[in-house]
């Protein structure tokens, strides 16, 4: 069997950590009960964006990867069903604070922890008060499914992301986001062009990509959704609109999406010896 079914949820989220994870539980439910394998939700759904402002007191909402009531609550759900669920947290290490993902597995374990290597700074979007860039480098997940490469939100605008993963052995690509509104620019809607960036990913890696946003309007910063999966070849096999809240799903066939890999001969034809200039200090 070279199929897996994987999913991708989309909701608003309001200030309760356990109402917020509740919502969450039982979207993780509905989309297991569709036979999902692995199951994604949106970038810190512990709660509202809170990276709009600059506050102090945010920071303590940070916790370590074992004690964070959603990586607890995950680790519990993935366990009971069966499933992998990629969980995105606010982390504190000692004193240092990061954007991160813990992978949990069908027994409810943590494979590891990522985390965001690009921490975007900018209107409604100001991360580098809370977060040091990610140390871990980029991650790869082998599960009996398939090897899951994940990046968070600012890293899927990066081809070198993607392509490091694929390089690592990915076979299909997942982003948790959080992505909305431009408080700058009223008339910057970037719903489209965020998409476009990802879809350009699966083409240009012949990979599967699922893409996960919130919903809803929060203190005026309004979350766009239009969460989906596409195929290898950027076609759409699910997707949301700006408002719905539910669980996308779609079932890949991981031996065709490697045909079609070989077939385009993209990583055949690489030349790494001609970019050199992509990793220099500018």
């Amino acid at each position: 069997m070279t199929e897996i079914t994987v999913a991708a949820l989309q909701l608003a989220f309001t200030g309760n950590i356990d109402e917020n994870i509740a919502n969450v539980s039982a979207l993780v439910r509905e989309a297991a009960a569709k036979g999902a394998t692995v199951i994604l939700p949106p970038e810190l759904f512990e709660g509202p964006y809170f990276c709009r402002v600059e506050d102090e007191g945010l920071f303590a909402g940070a916790q370590p990867t074992e004690r964070h009531k959603a990586v607890v609550a995950m680790r519990a759900l993935a366990a009971e069903l069966g499933v992998f669920i990629p969980t995105s947290f606010f982390e504190a290490d000692g004193p240092h604070h990061y954007n991160s993902l813990a992978m949990i597995d069908d027994k409810g374990a943590i494979m590891g922890v990522y985390r965001k290597s690009h921490i975007p700074d900018g209107p409604g979007y100001e991360e580098k008060f809370y977060f040091r860039p990610g140390n871990t480098g980029f991650k790869v997940w082998p599960t009996p499914g398939a090897a899951l490469g994940v990046g968070v939100c600012w890293d899927q605008w990066y081809p070198e992301a993607a392509r490091a993963m694929m390089l690592m052995g990915a076979e299909i690509l997942f982003y948790p986001t959080a992505i909305g509104s431009e408080p700058h620019d009223p008339d910057l809607d970037t719903s489209r062009l965020w998409r476009r960036a990802m879809i350009g990913h699966a083409v240009s890696n012949v990979v599967p990509v699922v893409a996960a946003n919130r919903i809803g309007t929060e203190d005026g910063q309004r979350f766009y959704g239009y969460s989906f999966i596409c195929d290898e070849r950027g076609d759409l096999l699910a997707e949301f609109g700006a408002n719905e809240t539910g669980v996308l799903t779609a079932t890949i066939d991981l031996a065709l999406v490697r045909r079609h890999r070989a077939a385009f001969g993209f990583f055949r034809d690489r030349r790494p010896e001609l970019y050199g200039r992509l990793v220099a200090d500018i």
